[in-house]
C-alpha cells in the first residue's frame, strides 16, 4: 500500500493550530485522530472510505482530495476559498470569427 499525494494540500483550522494534509494517509490519520466527534457523519465516512480506496489503488488522488475537502468544509474546518477574478474581460472568440467582424455584404 503506497501513500497517495493530493493534487494540492488541504489546510485545516483546528482550535489551537492549523494542520496541512497532503496525502490520503495523512487524511485518514486526521479523520481518525483529530476530527471532531460531532462532525463524524456521512461526509466523514465517505472521505475515510475514499482515502482508503485511494491507498488500495481503487480511487484516484483527486477523488480522495475532493472527498476529504468536502468533509472538512462540512465540519467547518476549512474557510471558503475566495473566487479568483476572471482572466480576461475581452470578448470570447467563437470558432475563427471575432465578434467585431462584420457580415455586411454576405447573402
Amino acid at each position: 500500500m503506497n501513500d497517495v499525494r493530493f493534487p494540492e494540500p488541504v489546510t485545516l483550522e483546528f482550535s489551537p493550530a492549523s494542520r496541512k494534509v497532503a496525502s490520503s494517509f495523512e487524511a485518514l490519520e486526521c479523520l481518525d485522530q483529530q476530527w471532531p466527534h460531532w462532525a463524524r457523519g456521512g461526509s466523514w465516512r465517505a472521505a475515510a472510505r475514499t482515502c482508503r480506496d485511494a491507498l488500495d489503488g481503487w480511487r484516484s488522488a483527486r477523488d480522495a482530495h475532493k472527498a476529504f475537502l468536502r468533509a472538512a468544509r462540512r465540519a467547518g474546518l476549512v474557510l471558503p476559498a475566495a473566487r479568483a477574478p476572471r482572466k480576461s474581460s475581452q470578448p470570447r472568440m467563437i470558432g475563427a470569427l471575432r465578434p467585431e467582424m462584420s457580415f455586411i455584404g454576405w447573402q
